[in-house]
Order: structure tokens, then sequence, then C-alpha cells
């Protein structure tokens, strides 16, 4: 991922939620994806649970199922995690 976009991550998350996250806690979480992680419902679903902890976020399982939906149907691959970060930034 690219500094400036990992700056730009980080930024729209404390806009977003008033919170900090360090890029090491955000590399620490994308390191865990596995070129599988996106198609596999269970692991997505995993994935999405650790950055809404990281970042100090409640989700309900319907805001859990629909930022999965959404990931899912964008049709992004984990080769490619810059699109999904500005995906999840929308």
């Amino acid at each position: 991922m690219s500094k400036d976009l990992s700056k730009d991550v980080l930024g729209a998350i404390k806009r977003k939620t008033g919170k900090n996250i360090s890029t090491t806690s955000v590399s620490k979480v994308a390191s865990t994806v596995q070129p599988d992680t996106l198609e596999n419902d269970v692991e997505l679903r995993k994935l999405i649970k650790r950055v809404a902890t990281m970042a100090n976020i409640k989700l309900t399982d319907a805001k859990i199922n629909e930022i999965a939906h959404t990931i899912q149907s964008s049709g992004v691959k984990t080769s490619n995690l810059e699109s999904l970060m500005k995906i999840m930034m929308k």
C-alpha cells in the first residue's frame, strides 16, 4: 500500500470516528489477509470485525453483512488492497 494512501486511509478513519489508528496496526491486520479471505464469507467477516475492533467501532451484524456484500460484489482481489481500502473509505 502506498504511503499516501495509507495516510489518506488513516486520516479518513480519524475524521469519521475521531480515533487514531497507527500504521503499524493497519499493517498488522493487512498482513493477515490471504488471497481467499475476500472470497470466504467467514474469513471476510472476521477481517471486518478485526478492523472494526481496531478502530473501536461497534458494528451490527446487518452492517457487517452490508460491508461484506459490498466488498464481494466489487470484484476487488487481495492483490490490490489499495482498491479495497478505497471502497471501504466510501
